[in-house]
């Protein structure tokens, strides 16, 4: 397993390039000064330079103190927030007005005093500032196996999104405390799939293929959930014979539950389950998808008893932006350009692209080509501008011209860390992540196959 080291470079100010923008040859700006400096429209600073919207520039704690659960600013801004979303509460002032440097300081200097008792995550997509602190820098899975392999930390912060610190908190041991920075940052494509619509829907399958297993022991469904899902659907997996899967094992988990099961149940990233199923050679005919908000999934009894895998209506904000039109751009700028993207992605876009993987497998993919080489990404454009300052010796650019970051992510400031590490300091635990051991149970035997799974 591969996981960054901390503090990537330091971004250089806004004569450097800006993400999202195309191919430079310079070091790009962070994220958040980009975004910051297009708001004040700064002289002088590459064109084209847009945002998906201007309130990008806001603090997040402004979001927080909205009347109603906000996903706040950036590519999930338009989906909509399940009431139960948790809430973070207010931010200290003195964090909230504290400088750069301050905060800088403050945070440094906690994490001094905690030393080895506290133990940093940050995830590929986070913002710059807040993972030059992390001790450790991947994607979900990557951070989740890092929970576990420092068992002398009293204290986990994950700089991710809460059902990253959940699989964390069930991965970690019971002494250990969890904890998220911003109770906002959730994911949106993790909540589109929620534990009454999916219970609805396997009791409905149910009644339809009954429970029996066939002549060859297989089970009319199997439940799959990708990781990016709450831990009470990893227990619904664990308790009914199914598996959680990544972005960079759904092949071998799919192989895992064809030979258990007729067919699969996917939830909640459509699009991962289609491109992964696809590439195995399931016909897409046989695999419907289910509107949890339509009578019988907006499918029909036929179409289900012919489906090999059921795929669940949910997307990721980030990766629905990408098109074909961009990629026909990217190659028709720069030819011979490599074009790697995610397989969160619509289906025509991983068809368009060279190659489809993991956010460890871009990282890679990248890593290993000859100096020189174009690439243009399909993946969150913090992940892409960081891959452009550590790779100087390529061109690296997002296939999406506009700066758009995951809203969920874009909730963690360095205020709300330096707020966390000081109440640790203080002997406090703000926001700690803890999930029951009723689902927790069943969610590790699920999550305890994937780990046993190997692509």
């Amino acid at each position: 397993m591969h996981l960054e080291p901390c503090n990537p470079p330091r971004p250089r100010p806004q004569s450097a390039a800006q993400p999202g923008a195309g191919p430079s040859r310079e070091k790009p700006v962070s994220v958040s000064t980009a975004i910051q400096l297009i708001s004040r429209g700064e002289a002088g600073f590459p064109a084209p330079a847009t945002t998906c919207t201007p309130d990008l520039a806001r603090d997040p704690w402004v979001f927080d103190a909205l009347p109603l659960p906000d996903y706040g600013p950036g590519a999930s801004m338009h989906d909509p927030v399940p009431p139960t979303t948790p809430r973070q509460g207010e931010l200290p002032e003195e964090f909230r007005t504290a400088s750069a440097d301050d905060l800088d300081r403050r945070i440094l200097a906690a994490k001094e005093t905690l030393g080895e008792s506290v133990v940093v995550l940050g995830h590929f997509y986070q913002r710059d500032e807040v993972v030059k602190y992390a001790d450790f820098v991947g994607d979900s899975y990557q951070l989740a196996r890092a929970a576990t392999e420092r068992s002398a930390a009293e204290a986990i912060v994950f700089c991710g999104v809460h059902f990253m610190a959940e699989t964390a908190d069930m991965l970690s041991t019971p002494e250990q405390a969890v904890i998220l920075p911003n109770l906002a940052a959730g994911c949106s494509m993790a909540d589109m799939a929620d534990i009454d619509s999916v219970t609805e829907c396997w009791d409905q399958l149910t009644a339809l293929f009954g429970s029996e297993p066939d002549a060859d022991g297989r089970r009319p469904v199997i439940p799959v959930t990708y990781m990016n899902s709450s831990a009470a659907l990893k227990g619904f997996c664990g308790e009914h014979g199914g598996i959680v899967c990544t972005s960079s094992n759904a092949a071998a988990v799919l192989e895992w539950a064809f030979e258990r099961g007729q067919r699969v149940l996917f939830f909640p990233d459509q699009h991962l389950g289609r491109n992964t199923a696809k590439a195995m050679g399931v016909p897409l005919e046989r695999m419907p998808l289910w509107n949890p908000r339509k009578a019988w999934g907006g499918t029909d009894e036929q179409t289900l008893r012919d489906s090999r895998v059921i795929l669940w209506h949910g997307f990721c904000s980030v990766h629905k932006r990408f098109t074909v039109a961009q990629i026909e751009k990217a190659r028709a700028e720069h030819p011979g350009v490599r074009v790697l993207v995610h397989p969160e992605c619509p289906m025509p876009v991983v068809d368009a692209a060279d190659e489809a993987g993991s956010t460890d497998y871009i990282r890679k993919a990248i890593d290993a080509a000859a100096p020189g080489s174009t690439f243009a990404v399909g993946t969150e454009i913090n992940m892409v501008n960081r891959l452009a300052a550590q790779y100087p010796q390529h061109t690296i650019f997002c296939l999406d011209p506009v700066l758009c970051p995951c809203s969920t992510m874009y909730r963690i400031h360095p205020g709300y860390l330096a707020w966390v590490l000081e109440g640790l300091v203080e002997g406090r635990v703000p926001n700690r992540i803890t999930v029951p051991e009723s689902v927790a149970g069943p969610a590790r035997v699920a999550l305890n196959r994937m780990l046993a799974v190997r692509p």
